[in-house]
């Protein structure tokens, strides 16, 4: 994750998404989080669940925050480092609004479900009315709260749809246990909406995935 990135993202411990994701995470369990910026949700989770919590991080300014707040997080990049880590090494593989950052966002989140009895995806829905209502009136990339980068200087390099989500957990067999679609100021949106509606009115989407 870029210094911008981090700045822009992982800075606040209140971040909605992370609220989400510490809801599903099981009190005392292991835990990993993959591109974990200065350890907000760590930190969080330590406070509020009592995990045994482990982050690796690309930024260098990211890893000395984290390290500073008493936090075990290390210096890696999600796309090579995974690897070395064994199956079954976490009870939560976590992945907050990281996925875009990634160059193999497929084998990134195989790996997560090979390290963690669960994986969380957190990420930005580019299917949103929002930026499509960007495309169609200025025929720009578009900026958003979510998005907040200009198209020559974002850390971003895939951008996903809900949908896009959907099609990828179905070509690696993971298992969808439970998921949360954000919009407005942090609203959920209804489980029993459709998928149709949470790509198109969705801000965000958090996954919680097990293998098939």
């Amino acid at each position: 994750m870029s210094e911008m990135q981090l700045a822009t993202m992982a800075a606040d411990p209140d971040r909605v998404d992370l609220r989400v994701i510490a809801g599903f995470v099981s009190p005392g369990s292991r835990v990993l989080d993959v591109g974990c910026g200065d350890g907000a949700l760590l930190k969080l989770l330590a406070q509020e669940k009592g995990v045994d919590g482990r982050g690796i991080e690309l930024s260098q300014r990211g890893v000395n925050q984290a390290v500073a707040e008493g936090l075990s997080v290390i210096q890696g990049d999600a796309d090579r480092d995974l690897e070395t880590y064994p199956d079954g090494a976490f009870d939560f593989a976590i992945l907050s609004q990281t996925l875009q950052a990634t160059r193999n966002p497929r084998t990134v989140v195989e790996n997560l479900l090979r390290i963690g009895r669960r994986a969380i995806v957190s990420f930005p829905n580019f299917g949103n009315w929002r930026i499509r209502s960007q495309f169609m009136v200025w025929g720009r990339m578009p900026i958003t709260s979510n998005l907040p980068y200009s198209w020559y200087d974002t850390p971003n390099i895939h951008f996903c749809t809900i949908k896009d989500f959907l099609t990828l957990t179905g070509e690696i067999d993971a298992k969808i246990e439970d998921a949360v679609c954000l919009y407005g100021e942090g609203k959920r949106m209804t489980q029993t909406a459709p998928w149709t509606i949470w790509n198109l009115f969705g801000e965000q989407a958090v996954f919680v995935l097990s293998r098939g």
